[in-house]
């Protein structure tokens, strides 16, 4: 399993945490996370985006076949380990992260606000989150 951090400022809490998850899943072979560019900051209110992209393990396992339509033989076929819709529902079964705020085909979405109040202010800010999951290598969205 490898993790590509290099474009994250580190930015978001459930971010990692989704990251820590999805690392232990044995059908994930690469995550990719970076910061998006709608995250904003204001005096009363601060906005992380930010987008992982994943790549499943393929596994290769051999079938039987015919050639020529005759004689027998063998074939390696590719297959996905894992696909989105699997990863979801290993995600929605874990109590610290849940299922997504919204899925489609090629993306979910969790979205995640909390109110904080640092010490000695009597006026906190509102955090708020937003974390898309893409598969790395599907066609780009309109």
């Amino acid at each position: 399993m490898q993790l590509d951090r290099t474009n994250w400022s580190g930015e978001g809490e459930f971010t990692g945490r989704l990251l820590d998850r999805m690392q232990q899943l044995p059908g994930v072979q690469l995550l990719r996370v970076e910061d998006a560019p709608a995250t904003r900051a204001e005096a009363d209110y601060n906005f992380i985006s930010n987008e992982i992209f994943v790549t499943f393990a393929v596994e290769v396992r051999r079938e039987p076949s015919r050639r020529l339509g005759i004689l027998p033989a063998t074939k390696a076929v590719a297959r996905k380990a894992m696909t989105l819709a699997d990863l979801e529902q290993a995600l929605a079964g874990l109590d610290d992260v849940g299922p997504p705020d919204y899925s489609d085909d090629g993306m979910m979405q969790y979205l995640r606000a909390e109110r904080i109040i640092p010490p000695y202010q009597t006026r906190g800010f509102k955090l708020v989150e937003l974390v898309r999951i893409y598969e790395a290598g599907s066609p780009r969205r309109a």
